[in-house]
């Protein structure tokens, strides 16, 4: 018999760090993107600036996806803000700012829109930016009636928000599949586990909902293997096609 499976009140259509490929990740122009594809839940990375400002950022360093150099641990939230993180995408975007994770909330808040809020900790501070995401998710979305699903590949920091608001939802992001990803979910009291979509099969979607737990995928950019995840009953896909990939599509 399958376990009943926790409350799932997301979209199964979910734009990866904002907009996909069609905007600077990570940014409100991206999210003002994927809101205009009709998404109504969007994936971004939030870590620690310097001097502890949750700040939407992939990446350890900032010289992908902005002008300057160096690590983004290194730098202060003051230092970030003075960086183009839009140019590096197309000239539309030149001048676009790394926005806070406040920002961001409240844009999402406003216009009804879902978050997965990836934990993505600069190296060494796991469990300081997990309790830190935690603890500004549970007070930016008081009495909001769709709580953020708080993720990450950092486990100590799966822990530590556990730890800060375990009331907040959570999920185990994984490179490849373990062996043991029940014993994890079960240990951090998560209510999904996130895989890479080319680990998905069949079977696994089945063994995670049978134990009671929900599944999504990452990143799935092919329209048929979209399909073909979604027939077989995974809860969430993460996508950069929003054109081709979409709600109404």
């Amino acid at each position: 018999m399958s376990a009943q499976l926790p409350s799932w009140p997301y979209s199964r259509y979910i734009a990866h760090r904002g907009g996909g490929r069609l905007a600077p990740e990570n940014t409100l122009a991206a999210m003002r993107v994927g809101a205009g594809h009709g998404f109504t839940m969007f994936e971004y990375d939030v870590k620690l600036s310097r001097d502890n400002v949750l700040v939407l950022m992939h990446d350890d360093d900032v010289d992908r996806t902005s002008n300057g150099h160096g690590p983004a641990a290194a730098k202060t939230y003051a230092e970030l803000a003075q960086l183009d993180f839009g140019s590096w995408h197309s000239s539309a975007y030149a001048g676009e700012p790394l926005p806070t994770f406040a920002a961001v909330a409240r844009y999402t808040l406003a216009n009804g829109i879902a978050s997965n809020v990836e934990i993505k900790p600069c190296p060494g501070r796991e469990a300081e930016t997990g309790a830190a995401v935690a603890r500004a998710a549970r007070e930016l979305w008081k009495n909001a009636p769709v709580a953020p699903l708080l993720s990450s590949f950092a486990e100590p920091a799966l822990q530590a928000a556990l730890e800060t608001a375990p009331e907040l939802p959570r999920a185990l992001l994984v490179e490849k599949v373990p062996a043991d990803w029940l014993e994890r979910l079960r240990k951090y009291q998560c209510v999904a586990l996130n895989i890479n979509q080319k680990d998905a099969t069949r079977e696994l979607v089945d063994a995670v909902h049978a134990a009671g737990y929900r599944i999504a995928a990452w990143t799935v950019n092919d329209p048929e293997r979209a399909r073909l995840l979604l027939d077989w009953g995974v809860d969430g896909i993460f996508t950069d096609e929003l054109a081709a990939i979409r709600p109404a599509a």
